[in-house]
């Protein structure tokens, strides 16, 4: 296992979480979650915010986990939602490239974390 490489992932996933938390924009505009004028509804709003709360939450335990069976069990949780975020994003998005770049960059999240889980083995 390589820890560095979990504890980074798991700060740039709670500085993440934590900036959607409090900027949901940040992942509504790229993701093609706004109406026709560019706007974000106020629901949008308010159902991303938990989702990124998860993400620093996640984030957070990776980064503070001990070493040993917590720090896999966080990498494991942060792995399985990056990978379900690649399912349903990718499924459910609006437009062929936006479905496409939200899969990438979940699955290249997914796999960084899979990489410090089995690194050194």
């Amino acid at each position: 296992m390589k820890v560095g490489l979990l504890r980074a992932v798991g700060v740039a996933t709670a500085v993440y979480g934590v900036a959607v938390t409090a900027v949901p924009d940040l992942l509504a505009r790229p993701s093609g979650l706004v109406d026709d004028e560019g706007r974000i509804a106020r629901a949008t709003r308010t159902s991303l915010r938990p989702l990124a709360w998860r993400d620093a939450a996640s984030g957070l335990a990776m980064a503070l986990a001990p070493r040993g069976p917590a720090l896999r069990t966080a990498a494991y949780v942060r792995i399985a939602a990056d990978f379900g975020d690649a399912v349903l994003l990718g499924a459910t998005l609006p437009g062929r490239d936006r479905k496409l770049k939200a899969a990438a960059v979940s699955v290249g999240w997914g796999a960084l974390s899979v990489a410090g889980l089995l690194a050194g083995r």
